[in-house]
């Protein structure tokens, strides 16, 4: 039995007042709480292969781990397909403007907030669509380094997509997860003829405090 051990870690928390929603835009996060960083540590493996996201919120998360147990990422491997949804048009502005929580706003938002899993913003992607392509980057990653411990710093659409994958979950299912920042979620493939449908879910948002 070969064992491919996927360690899903959501970045560090953004600071965010105005309640705007980021998506794929490049915001920083605040990597300050030692405690939760030397937990993670603790509990992920040293060896292991390094994946974070072209957003330097999960490299900084994915660096701080590290420096919380004096090692280095090396090499460290960027994963696009594995960014958060993209809101398209809606990035940069607040959810009081988008209508999201029932306070105005156009016709399309508040389509897209009562069934978000199929429905794409202006210039962004659906739920559906990001289910798609983290599906894609799990399959490529876990035949390039299978019997390897992957640990993945990410986002929660990208860890909700992966449970998706992995449990068959539809897209509106899937949305039912909360995945809290610096949260562990752990996801094995197993490689046997008595595996079943292959996969195994360990804790799903394991806090880091």
């Amino acid at each position: 039995m070969i064992e491919t051990r996927w360690w899903w870690v959501r970045h560090a928390p953004v600071p965010n007042p105005e309640a705007r929603c980021y998506g794929q835009t490049d915001v920083a996060c605040d990597t300050t709480n030692a405690q939760a960083f030397q937990n993670l540590a603790a509990r992920i493996p040293k060896e292991a292969v390094w994946v974070a996201t072209p957003l330097s919120r999960t490299q900084r998360t994915l660096h701080a781990i590290h420096a919380a147990r004096g090692t280095t990422a090396d090499p460290l491997h960027l994963e696009p397909l594995l960014k958060e949804q993209s809101f398209g048009d809606w990035q940069g502005r607040t959810y009081a403007e988008l209508g999201a929580f029932g306070h105005g706003g156009t016709p399309a938002s508040h389509r897209f907030w009562l069934a978000p899993a199929h429905e794409t913003p202006p210039g962004g992607e659906s739920f559906v669509d990001v289910i798609a392509r983290v599906g894609t980057a799990m399959e490529t990653l876990s035949a390039r380094h299978k019997g390897r411990d992957i640990v993945c710093v990410a986002h929660a659409g990208s860890i909700r997509a992966a449970l998706a994958v992995v449990l068959g979950l539809t897209p509106e299912a899937a949305l039912a997860f909360t995945i809290d920042t610096l949260s562990l979620t752990r996801l094995d493939l197993i490689d046997s003829p008595a595996a079943g449908h292959g996969w195994r879910v360990g804790p799903v948002n394991l806090p880091a405090l």
